[in-house]
């Protein structure tokens, strides 16, 4: 179940995996895949499922079915670190991809801009479109609204006995909305919503408004 917000004027849709929707430009922004993680652990040994590697581009390819955007816009580290395999599963879908490919470039981002060309993906510091600042990093845009990526937020939550549970989150702050994570085995940071801050918690099925959501410390 989609969650809609009218930000800045405008219309955008919170998918539960993450993907968020510019109605009126067909534009999905997704943040932090960190593409070519699970093949790094793996290789060094650690137990990371192979599950995690397929999951990011099914949902890529499911996201681009529900959605049919014009432009899809990556809010950096779209590849965790150096070229590995992985790489070649995102040139096979970049290639049969019929949207247009942006790329707001991460820290992690450090594959030669060349390639990313070649595929024709055009690659930015930062992005002013419409009302909006597309960033990696969560920064101040004067007279425009902040979306970004970077922190991976989430809310942990209370319930009840000794029951914890941690769930990734849209961040909307004033002028600014942080988007989770995308990407499989990427880790998440809690946040501390402030008075007039907002998230919206990510289920397998829904988007879920914490008005003033029940965090548990530590």
């Amino acid at each position: 179940m989609l969650h809609l917000e009218n930000i800045a004027g405008e219309t955008l849709e919170m998918h539960p995996w993450g993907g968020l929707f510019w109605r009126s430009r067909g534009m999905l922004l997704l943040s932090d895949l960190h593409l070519g993680k699970v093949t790094h652990f793996r290789k060094y040994g650690a137990a990371v499922p192979l599950k995690a590697l397929k999951r990011n581009f099914s949902r890529l390819q499911q996201l681009q079915e529900v959605f049919r955007p014009e432009t899809i816009c990556f809010l950096g580290d779209l590849f965790h670190s150096h070229l590995n395999r992985e790489w070649d599963f995102f040139e096979s879908w970049a290639g049969a991809c019929s949207a247009r490919l942006e790329l707001v470039v991460g820290n992690h981002d450090i594959i030669d801009p060349v390639r990313f060309e070649a595929l024709g993906i055009r690659l930015h510091e930062s992005w002013q479109t419409g009302p909006f600042e597309l960033t990696h990093h969560p920064m101040e845009s004067p007279g425009r609204f902040n979306i970004a990526g970077h922190l991976h937020p989430a809310v942990r939550l209370a319930g009840s006995g000794r029951q914890r549970l941690r769930l990734p989150v849209f961040y909307l702050r004033e002028k600014q909305l942080i988007l989770p994570a995308f990407g499989a085995f990427t880790g998440m940071h809690v946040v501390s919503p402030q008075p007039g801050e907002r998230v919206f918690a990510l289920t397998p099925e829904a988007v879920l408004p914490l008005e003033t959501p029940n965090t548990a410390d530590g």
